[in-house]
């Protein structure tokens, strides 16, 4: 069977759309239905109802999903085993959110080099609905996501609460912001706390989903933003950044996600290794909270979404 028209199969059935599927594996829609007519002639069954909202599976296409996912599985693990370099035992691919990779991923495999250098290790980017999909397809075995996604053969566990602060590329106060506020959107809770408590800064001109790479736009423009207090400590110590007294904070959940059928050896060693190293940033989080508490003159130490 061919890879390719499993994973053609497979973004289709995620996305229910031809169109939403060739923009995901870049590809022109066209493709996309012949990939998809080439399978299903060789099943000899419709997999997919075609309309103008889109496309759905079939009882068979429901039936063949388990069984693609299955191949996918099967064929990502023969190919991680077989193409181990040569004094590589074993293999550990890892995905994560393009916020998590600086200061945390990074970090976790230097960690995993050093602990376990025989473990061959890949690195993969993603938002978080692809890792879960790179994830139950097999590509990936953990990932490090803000917001996991759980299916049957995951399990997730949280490993810290990253701080959103909000930061200004020069010194500012709460009501004096104005066309200088960049939003940044961190998904539905923090988009809702923050039109709940700070309607405000609620009409900036510029919205982010870029996560922490906001930060540099931020930091060379002038600006100001909610940011991850880990990863802007380096600009606030060297004054390129400053926090916004009396600025609440909020808590961002992050998670690692891991396929259950991960050898239990690698899992254990690896998670260890993942938690020691927050622990560590996590030192470096506080002090950065710390600062907005020295520098609040109510002293109130709020977080959004659950002020006063």
């Amino acid at each position: 069977m061919d890879n390719l028209l499993l994973r053609t199969f497979l973004e289709v059935a995620a996305t229910g759309s031809f169109i939403n599927a060739s923009e995901r594996l870049f590809v022109t829609q066209s493709a996309v239905s012949l990939r998809i007519q080439r399978l299903e002639e060789a099943l000899g069954k419709p997999l997919f109802t075609r309309s103008k909202a889109g496309a759905e599976l079939t009882q068979a296409g429901r039936e063949f999903e388990r069984y693609a996912l299955s191949l996918i599985k099967i064929w990502e693990e023969a190919r991680q085993h077989v193409g181990l370099p040569e004094g590589y035992t074993k293999s550990l691919t890892i995905g994560a959110h393009y916020s998590l990779w600086p200061r945390l991923g990074f970090r976790w495999l230097d960690a995993l080099q050093e602990t376990m250098p025989t473990l061959n290790i890949r690195a993969e980017l993603g938002m978080p609905d692809r890792l879960i999909r790179y994830l139950t397809e097999g590509q990936i075995q953990v990932a490090l996501t803000y917001t996991p996604q759980l299916r049957s053969g995951l399990s997730a566990h949280k490993i810290a609460d990253e701080t959103l602060v909000l930061a200004s590329a020069v010194p500012a106060t709460m009501d004096a912001l104005g066309d200088k506020y960049v939003f940044v959107d961190w998904g539905p809770e923090f988009v809702h706390a923050h039109r709940l408590e700070l309607p405000e800064l609620g009409q900036s001109g510029l919205s982010l989903s870029l996560g922490a790479m906001s930060a540099d736009y931020v930091r060379r423009r002038g600006k100001a933003a909610y940011l991850p207090a880990r990863y802007i400590k380096r600009y606030l110590d060297d004054g390129s950044m400053h926090l916004v007294p009396e600025a609440p904070r909020f808590p961002f959940p992050i998670w690692s996600v891991w396929r259950d059928d991960l050898e239990g050896d690698i899992q254990g060693r690896a998670l260890a290794s993942l938690v020691a190293i927050q622990t560590q940033l996590a030192e470096l989080e506080g002090e950065v909270l710390q600062d907005l508490r020295m520098i609040s003159p109510s002293q109130k130490y709020e977080t959004l979404g659950n002020a006063g």
